[in-house]
């Protein structure tokens, strides 16, 4: 079984309030970008496990231990109630960068939760998913549901909202520079926000620049300049929106479909360049 991990840009991030668990309550708006990490599941004689699990890596080095990986912790999930047998062997070619506010880690593990669902033929409803991708990680659960959401608590709580921008193309960079969520948090004042980004979402994404914010920008910027200056770039180059997406270190721009934007980004620089409208998450 191969299955294609996508990742996610936020649309506005607001931090609402600080938790009694150590978490923050968030506002934010997910969107599904299709750019993908590749997950393959083997079983059985497909299976290079010998034991129980096993994860091989290719692609962009991840950071951390495979115990630790995501993916690894989904499958230890399910298998305190389910027995999962034979065996399985997960390889992951790693596309997209770690740390870069694209939640693709989290996207790793929620695929993961699909396909052990698929390849074990465990019965388990979207909900039920859902409650397990919530132990794994705050946006985990986002990429279960897959589509336009709006985001409330830890970033679990998901209502699926109408959004179409396939009247766009969406610019991502990210400069190699990975940001701690822990450390961008200790920053972040936590405040209730005058309008819902539901609303303002519902206006045109020309007026967005002047209300759609992300609460980790001032923080991130202020230490990173070259990170604020890939926002200031994709404004140069004509973009309707830009933002950096999660606590960053990846920035993104909205450019009108038709548009061909001239860029100077360094070559080291992971970007992509993807339509809303056609791709397939």
């Amino acid at each position: 079984m191969i299955l294609f991990s996508n990742c996610k840009i936020n649309l506005g991030l607001h931090i609402t309030g600080k938790r009694t668990d150590a978490y923050h309550d968030i506002e934010t708006i997910f969107f599904p970008v299709p750019v993908h990490d590749v997950l393959e599941i083997m079983t059985g004689s497909d299976s290079r496990s010998g034991g129980s699990v096993n994860l091989s890596l290719t692609g962009i080095p991840i950071p951390g231990t495979i115990t630790g990986n995501l993916i690894v912790v989904a499958y230890k999930l399910l298998k305190k109630d389910f027995p999962l047998l034979p065996p399985v062997h997960f390889h992951l070619h790693k596309m997209i960068p770690p740390g870069a506010g694209l939640g693709a880690g989290s996207a790793n593990g929620a695929f993961a939760l699909k396909g052990l669902n698929d390849k074990y033929e465990l019965g388990l409803s979207e909900q039920q998913l859902i409650d397990y991708a919530a132990q794994i990680g705050s946006d985990t659960s986002f990429f279960i549901v897959n589509e336009p959401c709006y985001a409330t608590g830890r970033g679990e709580v998901l209502e699926r909202i109408k959004l179409d921008l396939s009247d766009y193309k969406l610019v991502i960079v990210n400069p190699g520079i990975e940001i701690s969520t822990a450390w961008a948090f200790t920053y972040v004042i936590p405040m209730q926000p005058e309008r819902s980004l539901k609303a303002i979402i519902q206006q045109p994404v020309s007026t967005w620049r002047k209300e759609l914010y992300n609460d980790f920008e001032s923080t991130v910027f202020r230490s990173y300049p070259q990170i604020e200056s890939l926002k200031k770039e994709l404004y140069d180059a004509g973009a309707e929106y830009a933002s950096m997406s999660g606590s960053g270190s990846t920035v993104y721009g909205l450019f009108p479909k038709d548009a061909n934007p001239v860029f100077n980004f360094p070559t080291n620089y992971f970007q992509k360049t993807v339509s809303l409208g056609t791709a397939t998450i």
